[in-house]
């Protein structure tokens, strides 16, 4: 059985990928300097981490890059073919919807949702936005197993609970307010304003 990978690990894996993928095309190796440097982190954490995935450098050569794409691909899940619903189709979730980098990972948006009757009907990226009522049948013709919540922070827990009770297992919370996770469902949070007083502590303290 596979030792489970660090969350930190995994948090900083989609970082290497993305910086192998802007490595020069016919380049075949990297070395863990280079890559910690792109990634922004020390060599020693890239070598660390890469070690989880039971890939290992060579002294003076580095790493295979095609070959670590790879296996870090397959470890995120990127061979599979990942079916996501969004619910909340405001200036938000129209944006997300439209977002073609989602589709180039391997995850395909197959439902928008809204309980804006103004909103139910309109077509956007081929996709029309559907009732709430809607979500089980279309999460279970599709397969969905991802939601993106996109809602008022009102909304956000109950939107959570229906998504789960359809059949959603990971969840990813662009509402402004902290969400339960329902049993047996990942949540991650995406608070972009957090993210910005964040960034303000920093700049304060630089003053």
């Amino acid at each position: 059985m596979k030792s489970a990978i660090p969350k930190v690990t995994v948090q900083r894996l989609p970082v290497y990928l993305r910086c192998l993928e802007s490595l020069p095309s016919g380049q075949r190796r990297v070395s863990s300097d280079d890559l910690a440097t792109l990634a922004g982190v020390n060599a020693a954490k890239v070598r660390k981490d890469l070690s989880h995935l039971g890939s290992y450098g060579v002294r003076g050569v580095g790493y295979d890059v095609d070959k670590l794409k790879l296996q870090i691909g397959l470890e995120l899940g990127l061979e599979q073919d990942w079916a996501v619903v969004i619910v909340g189709i405001g200036n938000l979730g129209r944006a997300l919807a439209n977002y073609a980098g989602f589709e180039e990972r391997s995850f395909r948006i197959v439902g928008l949702f809204d309980a804006d009757d103004q909103k139910v009907g309109q077509s956007l990226d081929g996709l029309t936005i559907e009732p709430m009522s809607r979500l089980p049948e279309v999460v279970a013709e599709q397969g969905a197993r991802i939601g993106i919540v996109t809602t008022p922070a009102h909304a956000a827990q109950q939107v959570a609970d229906l998504l789960a009770d359809a059949g959603i297992r990971s969840i990813l919370n662009f509402a402004p307010t902290v969400i339960k996770a329902p049993k047996g469902v990942d949540v991650r949070r995406v608070d972009l304003s957090t993210e910005l007083q964040v960034l303000s502590f920093y700049l304060h303290r630089k003053g």
